[in-house]
């Protein structure tokens, strides 16, 4: 395991959660950064018993590690503070580390925090400063088309037609792998809509794409489809949601489609500061990592949640582990982070089978399925095509040069313009593009009141059960569930026509045990709001039969197959839901899009 944000998108049966018992885990993942570990080490922990009160400040990670006491290799970390933490200005205690050894990565005002490299002796020392809220390693993180055509089935050209909206005026940040120049990503006057380029990659100033996922990303938010109009041999206009928005391109993964924590909080922390010049109202994670903590402490949700409460609208892929069933789950509880935080819309992949109407649309079985560990936070907020898309093609990116089966070319011949992608990688900048439409025919809408709407709004006419085929033969079954694809599948059509504005945030609720019935239900998420203040209260607009039907779940409603997932105490995947048995993420930020050809 590298130290670094390793974006690779892997196929869905591929993606597996680390597991193991703790310590044995902790020690590979320090031993990433080079540490020493001796038969001597490992009898003794990072803090003394008398330490109880620092280690609650460590994450999972280092609370269970064993190291030498006095081991001088460098260790990446984020420090998170109780007090501000201006950008320009030292941290409190920081002089003293770094006269002992410690560099300085970057400043994260938007979250109080700092990101380092410490000495691994250190750590147990920084906790002990009053000063300190909570350390994390820097973490990786992970990214997160047959051509189908993700806008038709949720009514994307009615938008256009019927409120004369296209995104115009509206910004948009991309954190991804950069965006290059295509195009489609013109305006009328040839001028590129990309209007701000800035790279967080460690030793690489370049903004273009090297990986080739961030420009996929981009053309399913704002291609304008000029590529692909009459005349160029391509059969239909590859157009995305919202052809006229502004994007913000910030790179954070590099070529191999890698990056960390900090580099995606340093992007979003410049999409706060940028959001009154370029009117930044959405960004755009196709990417995640695993669950090691709750949102409340993790550092990458603390940053989404600082961008949501700027009044941008964070939309955040689930990831594509819903066909991984390591830890006897069936796919639930495999919510990436930050996809996992309540403040944040989280979107799970559909596929549409080709056709315009939704009626005949399935979830794509690899699409990751909540609750999410440790809060147990209802997701996927909803779900959105993201199967086999066709989008803007990076030309001699890695993605590209790696897969050239997926280059969409044109019946005339000539370099292909557009590339096929698959995953939850894909859904997320549908519904960004939705987001777009919706603020540029009502910017006064708050992020808590975009969310509300859409998840009111979403299309709730599933059945109970699909199968899917992936490109290797394989068949996946799936049950329909609150977990699976949250309050329904996005309908921007009726997200534009509909006027309800939502008092409240609209934090995702709280799936909870019932241990006298053995039974599951939804309560508001009112961990720092009181009940009055949360959109899913008693309300008769909001209230939860109209977004999620029945509040009360049963045990035999969230059955997967003949395996009961949830309910039952005797069922293997109880303790690891609903118990108190640690379940590590994949340590890796990746970018949450599918390295096959998506499900047939």
């Amino acid at each position: 395991m590298k130290p670094t944000l390793n974006l690779k998108p892997k196929g869905p049966a591929e993606k597996r959660h680390q597991r193991g018992r703790t310590a044995a885990w902790a020690l590979a993942f320090l031993g990433a950064f080079g540490l020493p570990f001796t038969a001597v080490a490992a009898q003794r922990g990072f803090l003394d018993r008398e330490d109880a009160f620092a280690g609650s400040k460590l994450s999972t990670e280092f609370r269970a590690a064993r190291s030498a006491r006095g081991s001088n290799q460098m260790v990446k970390v984020i420090i998170q503070y109780k007090q501000p933490v201006m950008n320009r200005m030292a941290a409190p205690g920081e002089a003293e580390m770094r006269a002992k050894g410690a560099t300085v990565n970057a400043r994260l005002g938007s979250i109080r925090a700092v990101a380092m490299r410490v000495p691994a002796w250190m750590i147990p020392q920084i906790a002990k400063n009053p000063n300190v809220a909570y350390i994390t390693p820097d973490r990786p993180v992970q990214m997160t088309g047959y051509d189908e055509d993700a806008g038709t089935a949720v009514s994307r050209d009615v938008a256009a037609t019927q409120f004369s909206v296209d995104g115009t005026g509206v910004g948009v940040a991309v954190i991804d792998s950069g965006v290059a120049d295509h195009a489609d990503l013109h305006d009328a006057s040839g001028a590129s809509r990309v209007v701000y380029s800035e790279s967080f990659v460690a030793g690489d100033i370049a903004t273009s794409d090297k990986y080739g996922h961030g420009t996929h990303v981009a053309g399913i938010i704002g291609g304008n489809g000029f590529s692909s109009q009459s005349g160029s041999g391509y059969a239909r206009p590859l157009t995305g949601m919202a052809a006229g928005v502004n994007i913000i391109n910030l790179r954070v993964l590099d070529q191999n489609g890698s990056g960390t924590d900090s580099q995606t909080i340093a992007a979003i922390q410049r999409a706060i500061a940028l959001k009154a010049t370029y009117n930044i109202r959405v960004i755009n994670l196709s990417l995640g990592r695993g669950v090691y903590e709750s949102y409340t402490l993790d550092p990458l949700c603390q940053a989404v949640e600082a961008a949501w409460n700027a009044g941008i609208v964070v939309v955040v892929a689930a990831g594509n582990s819903g066909r991984d069933n390591s830890i006897g789950t069936h796919g639930y509880s495999m919510i990436g982070a930050p996809g996992n935080d309540p403040y944040v819309l989280t979107v799970g992949a559909t596929r549409t089978r080709g056709t315009a109407t939704r009626t005949d649309d399935v979830k794509a079985s690899y699409s990751s399925k909540g609750p999410s560990l440790i809060d147990h936070i209802v997701k996927p907020d909803l779900v959105a095509p993201g199967n086999r898309i066709a989008s803007l093609r990076a030309a001699g990116s890695t993605l590209d040069t790696n897969h050239p089966e997926f280059q969409e070319g044109s019946a005339n011949g000539g370099t292909p313009q557009y590339f096929r992608l698959s995953g939850t990688s894909m859904a997320t900048p549908v519904v960004v593009g939705a987001v777009a439409l919706m603020l540029q025919q009502n910017p006064t809408l708050t992020p808590d009141q975009v969310k509300a709407r859409l998840m009111k709004t979403a299309w709730k006419g599933f059945g109970l059960y699909s199968s899917a085929l992936d490109s290797n033969g394989n068949t996946y079954s799936d049950q329909y569930d609150v977990f699976s694809y949250g309050a329904g599948y996005l309908d921007v059509q009726a997200a534009l026509a509909n006027t309800d504005v939502a008092q409240g945030a609209a934090l995702s609720p709280t799936a909870v045990y019932n241990v006298l019935n053995g039974s599951v239900y939804l309560a508001n998420t009112t961990i720092r709001l009181t009940a009055n203040s949360v959109v899913w209260g008693n309300s008769v607009v909001w209230g939860t039969s109209v977004v999620w039907g029945n509040s009360t779940l049963t045990a035999n409603s969230v059955v997967w197959g003949n395996s009961v997932v949830w309910g039952n105490v005797n069922d293997s995947a109880f303790s690891v839901v609903w118990g108190n048995s640690v379940v590590w993420g994949n340590s890796n930020t990746q970018a949450f899009s599918s390295g096959d050809d998506g499900e047939n």
